[in-house]
């Protein structure tokens, strides 16, 4: 047998150590920015096109590099980082220059600009699959510009695996959000398609935090601040009531190095325990401050994920440091975690609610009630009448024979003449459960769940008939999102507007709504907020195309809230028009509307 090992071609080589480090766009500007940073940059530009596939670019005025330096930064294994194999354990720089460069040059074809500051030519230099294609003096600013095209050009089916452009969009976006926040003290300016959609400039953190998510966070922001022999934390976390149904901003930086750790995450849940409700999630950007002997960043690839020498000691300093910003503000919960963010708080005393109830009963009335109500009611009372009618004709016998003790009261009055005959009047219970009488026994509904499949199931036909109903807003809310939210909003801007919404771009991160679907009554920002927010959590846990993700947003985040008293017309409305549905068995997400409870299940109770 012939000899089959052989040595990989650098090209070839540099390829596979290419997918390690260099997944999509994203991965691209994580690296480029790093370096930037070591390179003592005071600002840096970050330019997109494409969303990343066919041009990254990051120019800063940092100190540059020589003409050597340059030159070996595209080569395999350069790094101006390690001398020794202890110079692992001590790394306190993201990258200067070199290691992933090779990478990126491998899959791409890069031009490089630099210029130190006593130089007075620069170098420019151009590699494609690896291959030096130019290099040569050339007058440039100081500093550094690194240009990469047409990623994985050479490499068609890595390419075939990047997702859709506002996806790939999105994690350029957050890698450059976490980079920002670790470096407050860098200005950045963020082009797409040579348009700004972000500039920060530089200050403290909490300037940065409000520049890049909005201004509503200015008032959420609690300081944190937490120092032991081993270990500092600081940073800012989020007051419970601002709390999301999202993880999205929730940030660790170890060395200012971020990070992903799902038992520090944990850390900071427990310390708001109490404080906030199922699935919802608190903001905060922390930083962890150790030496770097007690932390191996090397375990994966992109760094994001890492080792602690004492990983106990660290939860309990991080549980320890949130619990004490939270005690230190006086920090509580002004809001109720059972029920949705959008809407104000309803009285619980009768005369206050009922003046809500008779102005919310039109929606009830639009609603109509289709011939196929009584089919499904049908369906319903025969199915559970062929497994009760035994036990109901032995229950009326027994009745009948006087085998059943009686107690003298008006209650057993006609008895035997009203029986088990079907009362359409609903009754409501604690403001939650909805109750109705049939031959068989009886069915109880979720009100909140009903409200919603039933909900759901009319922004999809409106889906269907391409109709989207809108009432203008007597005075246009405008809204400031964060540039990921930006970008998601201009992406689904026409399954939007389908539902009845109307809005105009005012700025790189702002809109004005103007008109909301026909039969809403509420806070036009605080609803359209919540439906982006509802729409990025179905995202995160649920595989739906744009227009059922956001028919059951709009749906959870309108249906009436658990606690709220329904007039008897407003009950038996819902009974009516959640059979009417053609699916009401069940909410959108799978959640079950009602329950029947036949006499056997009834009887079983008492036994």
């Amino acid at each position: 047998m012939g000899d089959i090992i052989q040595l990989l071609p650098d090209s070839i080589a540099n390829q596979i150590a290419a997918g390690e480090v260099v997944q999509r766009p994203a991965s691209v500007v994580k690296e480029l920015l790093e370096n930037s940073i070591d390179a003592g940059a005071k600002h840096i530009k970050l330019i997109i096109k494409d969303a990343g596939k066919s041009q990254i670019q990051v120019i800063d005025d940092g100190k540059g590099m020589s003409v050597t330096d340059a030159r070996m930064s595209f080569e395999r294994h350069a790094t101006s980082k390690l001398r020794i194999s202890e110079d692992l354990f001590k790394i306190r720089t993201m990258g200067f220059r070199g290691e992933a460069l090779a990478s990126i040059a491998a899959v791409a074809q890069v031009e490089l600009k630099t210029r130190t500051e006593d130089e007075e030519l620069g170098t420019v230099i151009q590699v494609e699959s690896s291959e030096v294609k130019k290099q040569e003096p050339e007058s440039t600013a100081k500093g550094t510009s690194i240009c990469v095209k047409n990623l994985f050009y050479n490499v068609p089916a890595r390419r075939n695996f990047l997702k859709s452009n506002p996806v790939e969009l999105k994690h350029i976006t957050e890698e450059f959000q976490r980079i920002a926040l670790a470096n407050p003290a860098v200005a950045f300016s963020f082009y797409q398609n040579d348009l700004e959609t972000s500039k920060v400039s530089s200050g403290k953190l909490s300037q940065r935090i409000v520049q890049l998510f909005g201004k509503n966070y200015q008032n959420q922001l609690v300081s944190t601040l937490e120092e032991t022999p081993y270990v500092r934390v600081t940073g800012y976390i989020g007051k419970p009531e601002f709390a999301r149904k999202t993880r999205g901003e929730q940030f660790f930086f170890v060395n200012n190095r971020f990070i992903k750790n799902a038992y520090l995450n944990h850390a900071v849940t427990q310390a708001y325990e109490g404080l906030l409700g199922e699935n919802f999630y608190p903001f905060y950007v922390l930083f962890i401050s150790l030496d770097p002997k007690h932390v191996d960043i090397n375990v994966h690839p992109t760094k994001t994920e890492v080792k602690f020498d004492d990983d106990r000691l660290l939860y309990g300093v991080i549980a320890s440091a949130v619990r004490q910003s939270l005690a230190s503000f006086n920090v509580t919960p002004s809001l109720d975690f059972e029920t949705d963010v959008n809407f104000e708080l309803i009285s619980k005393t009768r005369g206050e609610h009922t003046t809500k109830q008779e102005s919310q009963y039109g929606q009830w009335k639009t609603l109509g009630v289709e011939k196929r109500n009584l089919e499904h009611w049908e369906k319903l009372y025969t199915q559970a009448n062929r497994e009760e009618e035994k036990q109901i004709e032995e229950a009326k016998r027994e009745l009948d024979e006087g085998n059943v003790l009686k107690f003298e009261s008006k209650a057993n009055e006609n008895r035997q003449s009203s029986g088990l005959k079907e009362n359409k009047q609903a009754i409501q219970i604690h403001g939650r459960y909805l109750i109705r009488q049939v031959t068989s026994g009886m069915v109880m509904i979720d009100q909140r769940a009903a409200h919603e499949r039933i909900l759901y199931e009319r922004y999809i036909e409106r889906y269907q008939s391409e109709e989207g109903f809108s009432q203008s807003c007597m005075f246009p809310q405008r809204i400031e999102l964060n540039p990921a939210d930006m970008a998601l909003v201009l992406d689904i801007k026409p399954e939007i507007r389908q539902l009845g919404f109307e809005f105009e771009v005012l700025g790189k991160n702002s809109l004005a709504i103007n008109g909301v679907p026909a039969e809403i009554k509420a806070n036009e920002k605080e609803l359209f907020e919540g439906l982006i927010e509802q729409f990025k959590s179905n995202k995160n846990a649920l595989e739906l195309n744009s227009q059922e993700n956001l028919a059951q947003s709009l749906a959870k985040r309108m249906a009436i809230r658990i606690g709220q008293y329904l007039q008897p017309e407003e009950a038996e409305g819902l009974f009516d028009q959640l059979f009417a549905c053609s699916q009401p068995n069940y909410t959108p997400d799978g959640s079950p509307t009602f329950v029947v409870l036949s006499l056997e299940k009834i009887a079983a109770l008492f036994k």
